[in-house]
């Protein structure tokens, strides 16, 4: 009883530390964390595996909120229950909190200051690359045919030339999703997936989940 107790507040512990090491590293929000959060829980941690990384993300992504804090509650109730989601959460909040209040009280000191002026003008460009990184692998897992290819383009050009709201880009989407999948279903042309193949293979197959959320689209 005790070692389980023991097991179990050392992977609190692990869940607290892991986000508190990542929040405040990744400037640019939520999807600048992302690759930040894969290499920590499924590279460096292994507490989980690729697909069950995407498929986290993919729900953060979907609801509403940060996709960052949303990930973290995911991770850490997959892993701990509640307690868990509530250290994971503390975690990636903490150092933040802390910092923009530090930031907000020196902020008037320095505010003229060309150097930091010069500062925050290079962490925005090099927030660009970590959100393309972020796009790309979530690219990766959720475009895998013409009918998840077609949603995103269809997705990414009503954000761009049309005043729709994301969430009601996202509702379109899952409604799409769902009749493009019961189409193919009554087609004969969805297949269950197999594990083994998921594995070996870095595009994962169509599933009913990818097709409603895409990821977060």
């Amino acid at each position: 009883m005790i070692r389980g107790e023991k097991g179990k507040a050392s992977v609190l512990w692990g869940l607290f530390w892991s986000f508190c090491k990542i929040s405040p590293i990744t400037f640019g929000g939520g999807y600048a964390m992302i690759p930040a959060i894969e290499k920590e829980i499924v590279e460096q941690r292994q507490w989980m595996d690729a697909e069950e990384m995407s498929d986290a993300l993919s729900i953060a992504g979907s609801a509403p909120g940060g996709i960052g804090v949303n990930a973290a509650t995911l991770v850490g109730y997959r892993l701990a229950g509640l307690k868990g989601a509530i250290a994971a959460v503390i975690g990636i909040s903490l150092p933040t909190f802390i910092i923009m209040l530090l930031l907000t009280i020196g902020y008037s000191a320095v505010q003229d200051s060309q150097k930091v002026s010069a500062a925050f003008e290079g962490i925005h460009a090099a927030v660009v690359a970590f959100i393309a990184v972020a796009g790309w692998r979530m690219c990766k897992s959720a475009v895998h045919d013409k009918t998840t290819l077609i949603i995103l383009m269809g997705a990414l050009a009503a954000l761009m030339f049309s005043g729709l709201h994301p969430a009601i880009l996202l509702l379109l989407g899952t409604l799409v999703g769902v009749v493009a999948f019961k189409w193919k279903e009554k087609l004969g042309a969805v297949v269950a997936p197999d594990k083994k193949v998921q594995q070996e293979s870095p595009v994962p197959t169509a599933t009913a989940g990818q097709y409603i959320w895409g990821d977060g689209i």
